[in-house]
């Protein structure tokens, strides 16, 4: 079970005011992820809101894709092995970067609510710093989504429709 978790929030734009409980929120959803994945040890996890124009700034600078996206992940450790915070001696897992404005127009989309798409982000976004990856598909992103799924489940945010819309 982990220790202590520590995760650092910084609302980086002015587009969208946060929901109050929404950090109280991010902080569970990183709580969770780390409970299920049975977690050893104290971590350290940011969490940045930031606009579209700074995440797709991002995106471009790191991914060479030259668009917004609804999140970022930058996992600070590999095949379980993380950086060491020697002022506390917590696992450095990453950081978590969220574009508010794409959440909101995503939870529009999804027809759920802000904190629910917030929620989605930084769950989704955990198991990308814990290792798990979607990118090839196949077993390895199912077994991400129903981890996700699990994490939202136990958090009450269950959820209430698809994620992809029928382009028909």
């Amino acid at each position: 079970m982990a220790d202590k978790i520590k995760v650092i929030i910084s609302d980086d734009q002015k587009a969208v005011k946060i929901p109050s409980g929404v950090r109280l929120l991010v902080r569970r959803c990183c709580n969770a992820s780390l409970r299920l994945e049975q977690f050893e040890g104290s971590a350290e996890i940011s969490v940045r809101f930031v606009d579209n124009d700074t995440i797709r700034e991002l995106n471009r600078t790191h991914r060479n894709i030259d668009s917004e996206t609804d999140v970022l992940s930058f996992p600070l450790g590999e095949n379980g092995v993380y950086d060491v915070d020697p002022a506390n001696g917590a696992y450095m897992l990453g950081d978590i970067v969220i574009s508010v404005e794409k959440a909101v127009a995503q939870a529009e989309e999804y027809g759920h609510s802000l904190e629910r798409e917030l929620a989605f982000l930084t769950v989704h976004s955990m198991f990308h710093l814990l290792g798990y990856d979607h990118v090839n598909g196949g077993l390895e992103a199912v077994r991400m989504r129903e981890r996700e799924e699990t994490v939202l489940t136990q958090l009450g945010l269950k959820r209430n429709g698809s994620y992809y819309l029928d382009e028909e």
